[in-house]
């Protein structure tokens, strides 16, 4: 089995071999520009890794491998219009550095390129994996409208929330992997657990994301935390502590999230308190867990041996005790 470390390297060599020096500059610079931005590059080094885990070759995968990663950051250029996000990575959104119309067509050419990347699958793969990304491609939208809905819905649940990150988040590091795991060559059985496997890990993944917005340590974590509650996000945080908040807790909430807040700092505070109070952490971390011991049992019922397994086990004890 190749090392995590190995795989990323590989990964890392790929994209920056990539070329964008096509006519007209400004559709293909900020394309470059994002690819060389970094990221943890999950998506495709779980393709790889289980393309590896089953024997296959892993040259055979790296083009879809590429195609997920150019899908993902297609997805995040336009998230960057939506959310008017003028920060990406520490660096100038591409929106923000050249314009939104800019962001758009580069957006759209991404979906292109990626596109053309899963095409370079082997030939007898081509239908099988194009199904999966395709189909992934559509849930990742669906994702992202379910998020911007409940932006002004009034009535969202724990259970409508844990679909929109499963379709939003989850099933695109799912499909990596069962793509990754039909290139190498598993059956349709072991192709199915392992993208179970990437379902339930991430939404614990993603879960997780929510709980360091609030409870983890600024230096660490690369960023400001208390983001979410400022923008009176709905996340699992802050339902949880909807549904379990009563009396003058609950009022206390109603106050922070709805009445007018002239101090961001004294209201992450306020809001941390109470989550503090209400156990939320602990409860979080628990939901963490749940999902990560059912993303456990699926990888258990793959039918390979153990010893290649070793790094996928080893990447989802990282994810789950991640600091940032």
């Amino acid at each position: 089995m190749l090392s995590y470390k190995t795989i990323l390297g590989k990964i890392q060599h790929e994209l920056e071999n990539l070329d964008f020096t096509r006519k007209p500059e400004e559709l293909y610079e900020p394309i470059s520009y994002t690819l060389s931005l970094g990221g943890k590059r999950l998506r495709p080094v779980l393709c790889l890794m289980a393309c590896d885990m089953f024997g296959g070759e892993i040259e055979d995968a790296v083009p879809a491998a590429l195609g997920l990663e150019i899908f993902h950051n297609f997805t995040l250029l336009h998230d960057d219009i939506m959310d008017e996000a003028p920060i990406r990575r520490g660096k100038q959104s591409v929106y923000k550095k050249w314009n939104t119309n800019v962001a758009i067509l580069s957006g759209d050419t991404m979906m292109a390129l990626a596109y053309g990347q899963i095409m370079g699958t082997p030939g007898n793969m081509h239908s099988r994996v194009f199904q999966v990304f395709n189909q992934t491609a559509i849930e990742v939208c669906e994702g992202q409208q379910y998020d911007m809905d409940f932006e002004t819905a009034q009535n969202v649940s724990i259970d409508d929330y844990l679909e929109m990150i499963r379709l939003k988040t989850a099933v695109l590091l799912a499909g990596s992997l069962k793509i990754g795991a039909m290139i190498g060559g598993a059956g349709t059985e072991d192709a199915e657990n392992l993208y179970r496997f990437g379902e339930n890990i991430g939404i614990a993944f993603q879960l997780k994301d929510d709980l360091l917005d609030v409870f983890s340590d600024e230096q660490k974590f690369g960023k400001k935390t208390g983001g979410d509650i400022l923008t009176n996000k709905k996340t699992y945080l802050y339902l949880k502590a909807f549904e379990l908040a009563k009396g003058e807790t609950l009022e206390t909430l109603n106050i922070l999230f709805n009445g007018n807040q002239n101090n961001d700092t004294g209201k992450i505070k306020r809001v941390v308190e109470v989550y503090e109070q209400l156990n939320i952490n602990q409860v979080a971390g628990d939901l963490i867990d749940k999902y990560y011991q059912r993303a456990m049992s699926f990888l258990e019922k793959v039918n390979v041996d153990d010893s290649r397994k070793m790094e996928l086990i080893k990447f989802a004890e990282g994810l789950k005790g991640r600091e940032y």
